[in-house]
């Protein structure tokens, strides 16, 4: 298993430029909108290229014809064409924006999608083993960084390279190929540094993202374990931990800015040496008579509209190298498979009972901390069974085993016969209803918290499910009622509360199997006695796994297993176990010891 971290790439890490071959497919479902937006972009350069030709004509006319002959109509014609061009230009520019965008946006519809599915595809150690703020940067980065190759790719990038031909063509043609060659160095001196620098500061860039994302994450850690911080008075040992990061981020960001004007400042002087030099040129031949003034404003024109592009050339090339390596950083998040996978053409589980049979299970969360030690069981159709132990005894693992979190390293778990692992993860956890220990709500109203459990049911079965979960009352004492919202991950709620609507979460759900995850571990004496009820019905015509803290809530359990170190060491019924003076029976006189004082 690999954990996904923050910064898997380091400083230097090279861009694969491949990564742009991964979007074809997401052009491939707008063709005639790419085509479109590409024919527009050229008939955009064409109007850019010809409106300096405009403007040398205008010149010409002008300087030519200053005598009383002048016929004004010229002129106007010419300074009609020079600006409709212009608009046209603008125009074309905008429209191919405008076709381009749906392509855009889509992509970034169908990635985000792709991500947000595959992210819930993943086994349950890849997000433990996640930070939460750093991993949304990368999503975030990632699904702009598409938009971004793929707007600037087809719209910067060759766009200027085209620019550049027609404008080198029309030079070679009209003047001669001393312009053509001094434009060339020019731009070839230009990229070469751009890029040369741009590769030096982009460790800069990317360690200021990596500071970001760690920044980020303390953030949204500290403030999602807000009642910790207060319990412990850490609120400013919290700040300091965050200002350490801000402050490196800070340092980072410096070193950015400082390279960026070292970017800029080399670009600036380039072109200035450049428009020196070829406007020196075109002084020289308009003063020898070889060129006109309208040449000469023409070339000025040119040198102005080819340098406008390229001055951004350093931010395009830098964000394109960026982007390429936040693409390359979510389709390899993307390209990361799962570490529990249906096997091809998986049957969904067929229950006909509900028998559920560990067989000889092993497994551990690492190769060498085993959990459990052949465990060897069954719960028989429409039974409970209860397994209880000390902490750390492997109890819980048992029930995320089943629910198949994660696979078993070696024996299987059965039901009805059928391995879990040969059918469909999505049938077999259909079929399991679970009231966890710890139960995470979303922020939304009680209402949809409670529908949850089956999202499609009628108002009626969720009000039924409630009342089952005796949660009625509570509710109807709130003044929104079920529209009360919940707040971040239910903290609103008390504990025993927000378990009730895990329980009532299951009841609407209404599987076949259940796993009770200490159920009742939240709730007071009295509250427990009242919802055991509400259990027991439930699972009284199904096939049941209870994990228990509290031995007294078991007693009526059809079996009672007894862990210690992942080995089974006991089972029977409760009168049978204390007869037998063995863990169970200290374990019990233990609770009840603990419980004499209260």
């Amino acid at each position: 298993m690999r954990a996904y971290a923050d910064n898997d790439y380091p400083a230097d890490h090279k861009p694969d430029w491949k990564v742009i071959a991964g979007l074809w497919p997401y052009l491939t479902e707008f063709r005639g909108r790419v085509f479109l937006a590409l024919s527009l972009l050229v008939l955009a350069k064409l109007a850019t290229v010809a409106t300096p030709i405009a403007l040398k004509y205008i010149v010409d006319y002008l300087d030519q014809n200053r005598s009383a002959d002048l016929v004004l109509w010229i002129p106007v014609v010419l300074v009609v064409a020079y600006g409709s061009l212009r608009f046209a230009s603008t125009l074309f520019s905008e429209l191919r924006d405008a076709v381009f965008a749906r392509v855009a946006e889509r992509a970034m519809r169908r990635v985000s999608l792709r991500v947000f599915r595959h992210l819930h595809q993943r086994e349950l150690a890849f997000h433990l083993d996640r930070k939460t703020g750093g991993l949304a940067r990368d999503i975030e980065r990632g699904t702009n960084g598409i938009s971004f190759l793929l707007r600037f790719t087809l719209f910067n990038i060759v766009p200027t390279l085209l620019e550049i031909l027609l404008v080198a063509g029309i030079l070679l043609v009209v003047f001669n190929v001393t312009y053509v060659l001094a434009i060339l160095v020019a731009v070839v001196v230009y990229v070469v540094f751009s890029i040369r620098v741009t590769e030096w500061r982009t460790r800069f860039v990317r360690e200021a993202n990596a500071r970001d994302n760690q920044s980020n994450s303390r953030a949204v850690d500290s403030l999602l374990n807000y009642e910790t911080v207060k319990y412990f008075n850490n609120e400013n040992y919290e700040a300091q931990l965050y200002d350490r990061d801000l402050e490196e981020w800070e340092q980072a960001r410096l070193k950015n800015r400082l390279s960026l004007a070292t970017l800029n400042g080399g670009q600036a002087l380039i072109i200035g040496l450049a428009l020196i030099v070829i406007m020196a040129m075109a002084v020289r031949e308009v003063a020898t008579g070889t060129i006109t003034l309208g040449d000469f404003t023409m070339i000025n024109a040119y040198l102005i509209q080819l340098f406008i592009p390229l001055n951004a050339l350093g931010f395009v090339y830098r964000e394109i190298r960026q982007a390429l390596v936040n693409v390359e950083r979510l389709f390899k998040l993307l390209g990361d498979r799962p570490a529990i996978v249906d096997k091809p053409d998986a049957p969904s589980l067929a229950v006909a009972k509900g028998e559920v049979r560990f067989e000889h299970v092993c497994f551990g969360y690492r190769a060498d901390r085993p959990i459990l030690r052949d465990v060897d069981f069954s719960i028989p159709a429409g039974h409970t069974v209860a397994v209880v132990g000390a902490s750390g005894a492997g109890k819980s693992t048992l029930a995320r085993l089943l629910f198949r979190f994660f696979d078993v390293d070696s024996g299987s778990i059965r039901i009805d016969g059928q391995d879990i692992r040969d059918v469909t993860q999505d049938s077999l956890r259909a079929a399991i209803g679970v009231v966890p220990q710890d139960t995470v709500l979303f922020n939304d109203t009680l209402y949809r918290n409670l529908a949850y459990g089956r999202p499609e049911a009628t108002e009626a079965e969720v009000y039924r499910a409630a009342r089952m979960a005796h949660l009625e009352g509570f509710i109807h004492s709130l003044p929104e009622g079920y529209d009360t919202r919940v707040g971040e991950r239910g903290l609103k709620l008390s504990g025993g509360e927000k378990q009730r609507v895990a329980i009532a979460r299951v009841i609407l759900k209404n599987p076949p199997l259940l796993i009770l995850d200490e159920a009742t571990s939240s709730l007071d004496s009295l509250s427990e006695r009242a919802i055991l009820g509400a259990l027991q019905e439930v699972s009284r015509q199904r096939t049941t796994l209870v994990i228990a803290h509290r031995l007294s809530t078991i007693r009526d359990a059809d079996s009672i297993l007894v862990m210690d170190a992942g080995r089974l060491v006991e089972s029977g019924h409760h009168s049978d176990l204390l007869a037998l003076g063995g863990h169970y029976a200290r374990l019990w006189h233990q609770q009840h010891q603990d419980q004499a004082p209260e």
